[in-house]
């Protein structure tokens, strides 16, 4: 699966993301298995995620975005030490992130 976003639907996703805690912290391990066994569960439960990172910081675009690419997800986007990863769930009837469409003809 390749999952690609147009901007604005990155942006519609960051903007979802507003209000949430990250539930994974990238630290000492770097991304390790139990990191990517972490990070595969929060995006079955929730599908949009944060990803904090506490160390490694100068490397957050590569490694966020070697995660999603392990994952089949996406980088919705980063700010600050922080990733946000989305992946739809696996059974359309389980998604709850709904991201937006454009009709073919809207200019915008």
């Amino acid at each position: 699966m390749s999952l690609e976003l147009a901007g604005y639907q990155r942006r519609a996703l960051r903007a979802a993301a507003h209000d949430l805690d990250p539930v994974v912290h990238v630290g000492q391990g770097g991304v390790g298995e139990s990191l990517l066994n972490s990070v595969d569960e929060a995006l079955t439960a929730h599908e949009l995620i944060k990803m904090r990172f506490v160390d490694h910081k100068d490397q957050k675009k590569q490694l966020a975005a070697e995660i999603a690419e392990k994952l089949e997800a996406v980088v919705a986007g980063t700010v600050g030490h922080v990733a946000i990863l989305y992946r739809p769930h696996p059974d359309p009837k389980e998604r709850r992130i709904v991201v937006p469409e454009r009709d073919a003809s809207d200019p915008a």
